[in-house]
């Protein structure tokens, strides 16, 4: 482990890394790429929606999930085990994380909100398909980014950074 982990987080922190063992879950994080389903569900339809814009309606329904609600909703094998561990995440994976996820969150939802006016303003197909590489571009950035934390990065992504991808 390259990582420091707080002393007031190390006893909890490894006491699930025994638990996690054999599982789908980062014995170096307590962290699982499961969740990340949930992200790649909107971006498959931002994928399909320069072909198909009605499917709008299906992306507006899309809604930010918690990490704990994930997977307590979930068919995940050690979906209970996962809700446990992720009180145990060491902060130093659990900040950047949830940072991630928020600007995660943030994006998909603003974007959505941005290619539905574009719809209803009557954006050609050009347009429209722009639009959605952008955004889904950008959220598989941000999943990446996600992605590595759960396998032991420690750093999110900054706002320059994101805003570079938007081509802001």
């Amino acid at each position: 482990m390259d990582v420091d982990i707080p002393s007031d987080e190390l006893a909890g922190f490894e006491d699930y890394r025994q638990r996690v063992e054999g599982t789908n879950i980062s014995a170096q994080t307590l962290l699982a790429t499961d969740y990340l389903n949930h992200f790649n569900e909107i971006v498959m339809l931002l994928d399909m929606l320069p072909d198909m814009p009605d499917m709008i309606e299906e992306c507006k329904l899309w809604q930010p999930k918690s990490y704990k609600d994930h997977f307590a909703d979930s068919t995940f094998r050690d979906k209970q085990l996962a809700v446990e561990a992720y009180d145990r995440v060491p902060s130093v994976y659990r900040l950047p994380f949830e940072e991630t996820i928020r600007q995660l969150n943030t994006l998909i939802v603003e974007g959505v909100d941005r290619i539905d006016a574009e719809i209803a303003g009557g954006a050609g197909p050009e347009q429209l398909g722009e639009s959605c590489r952008v955004l889904a571009r950008t959220a598989q950035a941000l999943m990446d980014c996600a992605s590595a934390i759960i396998h032991g990065s420690n750093r999110a992504m900054d706002q320059g950074e994101i805003d570079g991808l938007l081509g802001r």
